[in-house]
């Protein structure tokens, strides 16, 4: 059976992907020991993240090649504007942070480099492009919640982290993960030439290597 486009990528990415879903944030996640300040850093910046995100998925909609794709976008944007802001905004509450806290921050460095990234691979290439730009966050973060879901004592009551851990790790994000990877196959279709997966390898590389930034994002500001 033909290996499907995104293990291909994580394949020709090894060292990037394994940097970014494995980084020291999410282990210290695992284990407790993240610094508070750096995961209420994080939370804010994944929300001015999101934001932008849902432009991807607006853009998504335009780069589109037929109805079905683009209510599959659609979809996208719906998600993110009318549930993940307010589930993000009400998180964020438990941890402190008031809307207008979020409202009132500024996007640092690392999220404006690599929200634009997705961005303008959107707008360069084509919607396959833009697809593969967001699978490292689409599907990444199913992997990783799955991933550290299985260690001792993540999703232990005393474990502040617990509940970041089991949403990605439950079975909903893990029906996101699954239909980003099949979006992909069906958008790439049967053939894929080896110059062009090796751009599409090159742009996952690089997303991957802006997670991982990302993440230390946090850290640095713990």
């Amino acid at each position: 059976m033909a290996e499907c486009l995104f293990e291909r990528l994580v394949m020709a990415n090894a060292d990037a992907w394994e940097a970014y879903t494995e980084h020291a944030f999410v282990e210290m996640m695992a284990d407790g020991s993240l610094p508070i300040a750096a995961f209420r850093h994080y939370l804010i910046q994944d929300y001015l993240f999101l934001i932008q995100f849902a432009r991807a998925h607006a853009l998504a909609v335009y780069k589109a090649r037929s109805l079905a794709e683009m209510r599959a976008a659609q979809k996208g944007v719906a998600a993110i504007l009318d549930l993940e802001m307010d589930l993000h905004v009400r998180y964020c509450d438990g941890w402190g942070l008031t809307p207008d806290d979020l409202e009132a921050a500024e996007e640092d460095t690392p999220t404006v480099a690599y929200t634009r990234f997705v961005l303008d691979a959107g707008l360069r290439g084509d919607l396959l492009d833009l697809l593969v730009a967001l699978a490292p966050c689409m599907i990444g973060y199913a992997v990783i919640g799955q991933r550290l879901a299985g260690l001792e004592g993540a999703l232990a009551e005393d474990n502040p982290y617990a509940a970041w851990i089991s949403e990605y790790a439950g079975d909903a994000y893990a029906a996101v993960a699954e239909d980003s990877v099949a979006q992909l196959d069906a958008v790439a279709g049967d053939e894929i030439g080896s110059r062009r997966f090796e751009e599409l390898a090159r742009l996952f590389g690089q997303a991957c290597r802006l997670e991982a930034a990302f993440w230390q994002m946090g850290l640095d500001n713990g």
